[in-house]
């Protein structure tokens, strides 16, 4: 943000955004990218947008689902968004993808897909592909730094000696800060990295020579990734929906490669030693609590769940949220009942009450033919008084036969114990029992239609 300050104004998106104060050339927007009214409001008046997003640090709210369904609907509302409100760039901080690797992990699929979803609709993207980012802050090395501090004694996996090609920030902002702006770069992912490839256990034996410390390293070939995620975890205390991706990720090697490079970017001038002593002179300056606890919210009350489904071939989203309330009816009866009238609006009850559980209204101005919204409005199981952006979606993956079905901000009425453990779980089967219907559907006909 301070590079851009010299030569532009600066619309900074948070989800508290209204609890900052704007200064000089910088103004703040609350903006929950869940929403995507909230994103069209973020990125009014915006030329270019810089995409630092991802959802792998845990939530304070009960959420269903996978980070890397979160981050489809994360990117597509962004995406949408910066097309609406005439964006002319969008510049998006990724990771190194390794060609020629089979079995890419979550975490690096999940950042491909969202490249993809990101130039989806036309407004050209410039993606910085880096390895593994040395500052105060962030994922990978704070979690390499504690884990060198706390022991004493270290057992390295076989993954310790993949090879990276670790980054300083300054670096990587410096490459992001040359992308902005520049047409030649639009479309195209480039790779940076900095001046040393090395391995990863080479990379904790200079960490430990920086902060002073002489750990133990022998190499243990037979511990796996699944128990060095948990290993990882105890040591360091950082959240598992961080970690787990992160060490899978591992397996594959992150360095730059030359088809991917740009001269003047891609090159980092920062050697790793030099990078990884000024950022631990930079947390030194950070308070302790923010360093342990950073940006962790007050815990919630309501609820987002995200499911991924398939989506049969020459059907829409908007269709499928349509068809699903039919399906409803017909796989929980007899004890469950669901009217569906002209509009598209739904209620959802049982047969010895007229009162409905849940009740859903179709928002023809917001949906699409690739995207099906639903307000959730009342019921017995809505918490009427607390449920003012309650919603569900219908949303195809742009470029494949997929959508994501969400449940966003939904204030539940039961209380939030007994909701967990019998509402949250029952929604969780009825999902479950509709992908695994989606994938038989090749192999018989509905008993039902439903019209576009």
């Amino acid at each position: 943000m301070e590079k851009l300050r010299s030569r532009a104004d600066i619309i900074a998106l948070s989800r508290n955004g209204d609890e900052k104060e704007d200064s000089d050339q910088v103004t703040w927007r609350s903006c929950d990218l869940y929403s995507m009214a909230d994103a069209e409001k973020g990125l009014d008046g915006a030329d270019i947008a810089v995409y630092l997003v991802h959802s792998m640090m845990p939530s304070a709210k009960l959420t269903q689902g996978s980070f890397e369904d979160m981050d489809v609907i994360l990117a597509d509302n962004f995406a949408q968004a910066a097309k609406k409100v005439g964006v002319k760039q969008i510049v998006y901080l990724s990771g190194i993808i390794p060609e020629d690797q089979p079995g890419l992990s979550r975490h690096l699929k999940s950042r491909l897909e969202v490249e993809k979803i990101l130039g989806a609709y036309g407004v050209p993207v410039t993606t910085i592909r880096a390895g593994l980012i040395v500052g105060p802050r962030g994922s990978s090395f704070p979690i390499l730094k504690k884990l060198v501090k706390r022991l004493p004694f270290m057992v390295l996996p076989q993954w310790t000696k993949t090879k990276t090609q670790p980054i300083a920030l300054p670096d990587v902002i410096g490459s992001l800060d040359q992308s902005i702006g520049e047409e030649s770069l639009k479309g195209r992912s480039i790779d940076v990295g900095g001046p040393d490839v090395m391995t990863y256990d080479e990379m904790m034996k200079k960490v430990a020579g920086v902060i002073g410390r002489k750990p133990i390293m022998v190499n243990v070939p037979f511990l796996t990734i699944d128990l060095s995620k948990l290993w990882v975890r105890l040591v360091t205390g950082a959240p598992k929906e961080m970690v787990y991706p992160l060490i899978e990720s591992l397996i594959h090697p992150m360095v730059a490669q030359s088809q991917n490079k740009v001269d003047g970017i891609s090159e980092g001038k920062t050697p790793f030693e030099e990078a990884a002593e000024w950022a631990l002179k930079e947390e030194e300056k950070q308070p302790r609590e923010k360093l342990n606890r950073p940006n962790l919210p007050a815990m919630q009350d309501d609820v987002r769940s995200v499911q991924r489904i398939p989506l049969p071939q020459g059907h829409s989203a908007d269709w499928i949220g349509k068809y699903y309330v039919k399906w409803l009816e017909k796989v929980l009866n007899p004890w469950v009942k669901t009217t569906v009238d002209e509009t598209h609006c739904c209620h959802i009850g049982v047969i010895f009450n007229d009162i409905p559980l849940l009740e859903f209204t179709y928002s023809a101005e917001r949906s699409t033919k690739d995207r099906a919204l639903y307000y959730i409005s009342g019921g017995r199981l809505t918490n009427k008084e607390k449920n003012v952006r309650g919603r569900l979606e219908f949303r195809k993956i742009p470029g494949k036969d997929e959508a994501v079905v969400a449940i966003h901000d939904y204030m539940p009425s039961l209380p939030w114990f007994l909701y967990k453990y019998t509402q949250a779980k029952a929604h969780l089967i009825v999902m479950a029992l509709f992908r695994r219907h989606l994938e038989k559907w090749g192999t018989h006909e509905p008993s039902f239609q439903v019209h576009e």
